[in-house]
């Protein structure tokens, strides 16, 4: 099988921590969260995509507007310059160690952040990747330590 994701919540995943729109969002987003964590491919999708599942009975849902639609293509085009590949729809990726790891570097950098712009979850998405990416659910990792960090815990 396969996570059919839309391109900006390739971005998303990167800082879930457990928090969303209902309960019944958190919950099948921990379950993504897993099998994206066991390495089950992701397959790039147009619209509402596995994430969304749960809020899609509201026809006024977000998943469906045109603004969403524009954070797609702007985080389909960030992530396809990061991989160095042509993305499109159907395209399947895989979902390892060192895809989150190059995605994560480059959102903490700000390199892959157009599409969160005017987005409710930046500041929280800022503060994890600041943090970082301390209890994200999706392949937690931390970022290598700067040269300051290292210093600050040799004996003087």
């Amino acid at each position: 099988m396969t996570v059919r994701l839309r391109p900006h919540h390739l971005l998303c995943m990167l800082t879930f921590v457990g928090e969303g729109y209902s309960p019944a969002f958190v919950a099948n987003y921990r379950r993504l969260a897993g099998r994206l964590s066991a390495g089950e491919p992701i397959e790039i999708v147009s619209g509402p995509d596995d994430i969304c599942a749960p809020l899609l009975s509201d026809e006024s849902a977000h998943c469906f507007g045109a603004s969403v639609a524009g954070r797609d293509a702007m985080a389909l085009a960030d992530i396809a310059r990061l991989l160095g590949r042509e993305l499109e729809t159907g395209a399947v990726i895989a979902s390892d160690q060192a895809l989150f790891e190059k995605l994560r570097r480059a959102f903490s950098a700000g390199v892959a952040r157009d599409a969160c712009t005017g987005c409710e979850w930046s500041s929280l998405c800022d503060r994890i990747a600041g943090e970082d990416y301390k209890g994200a659910l999706v392949m937690n990792f931390s970022l290598p330590e700067t040269a300051t960090e290292i210093s600050a815990r040799r004996p003087a």
